[in-house]
């Protein structure tokens, strides 16, 4: 069993996404470390691109203020290096089809392996392209996160028998940001997932506040938080990881009550 579908054993889990280098990646290690203190269950390390298409304008900021801040992919690689002497739980790179491409799809992937990255999400990568990908990704045991979306409708089968890891379930059309509601009807999708496989899904997008993530968790087996968390880290910077933990101790014990 993967480290990724470990993590789901304990309850339901609390993903926070945190980019890396923003502001530098010296805060980005405070703030993982932070979240892992209280209580995170597995983390997204976002690989900052610039143009993420699937990004609202907050984590389209943290993009542009790592990447303004000299923030490469073999830097992140070094920085997870280090971070893997003392942070033990799960950890998942987000980034785009294309970062990995221009990297060298094999290079990229071995070095996931070596300084233990367990998955990686590429909210661009289609389904249906998903083999191009695949293959790889299994020779290095990474999980290749799946996500369905409310649009996956007549795919959301076909998506979970498939998944590995984890699914990632988008919970709104549109790109990541805070919301006031979430109106999809999150639990007919997870319903067609669970009668096709056993893998846990998490629900994504949009989710900012422990009423959101109790009520996303007790329909799925997680909860999945980005932009609030972004937002923190803007709003304090190289000072946010106190913030940030407070922030996910809150949230967690939110998801421990669905």
């Amino acid at each position: 069993m993967s480290n990724i579908r470990k993590a789901f054993e304990n309850g339901k889990a609390f993903i926070p996404f945190i980019t890396c280098g923003d502001p530098d990646l010296e805060t980005t290690g405070k703030v993982v470390r932070a979240a892992v203190k209280n209580g995170a269950d597995i983390i997204e390390l976002g690989i900052p691109f610039s143009d993420p298409t699937a990004e609202g304008p907050v984590i389209q900021g943290a993009n542009i203020r790592a990447l303004a801040g000299g923030v490469t992919t073999d830097k992140i690689f070094d920085f997870v290096k280090e971070l893997r002497n003392d942070v033990k739980i799960p950890l998942v790179f987000m980034t785009y089809a294309n970062v990995v491409f221009s990297y060298g799809m094999d290079k990229f992937l071995s070095k996931c392996a070596d300084v233990g990255i367990d998955g990686i999400i590429l909210p661009d990568l289609p389904f249906e392209e998903k083999n191009e990908f695949q293959p790889t990704c299994d020779k290095y045991n990474v999980d290749l996160i799946s996500l369905i979306a409310p649009t996956s409708e007549k795919r959301i089968a076909m998506i979970a028998k498939e998944a590995k890891g984890f699914i990632y379930v988008v919970s709104s059309l549109g790109v990541t940001g805070t919301r006031s509601e979430i109106t999809t009807d999150i639990g007919s999708i997870v319903n067609v997932i669970r009668e096709n496989t056993d893998v846990p899904c998490a629900v994504g997008f949009g989710i900012s506040n422990p009423k959101q993530a109790q009520k996303m968790a007790g329909l799925s087996d997680g909860a999945i938080v980005g932009s609030a968390i972004i937002k923190i880290i803007e709003k304090d910077s190289e000072n946010a990881a106190e913030a940030v933990g407070n922030y996910v101790r809150e949230m967690k014990e939110a998801v421990k009550k669905a």
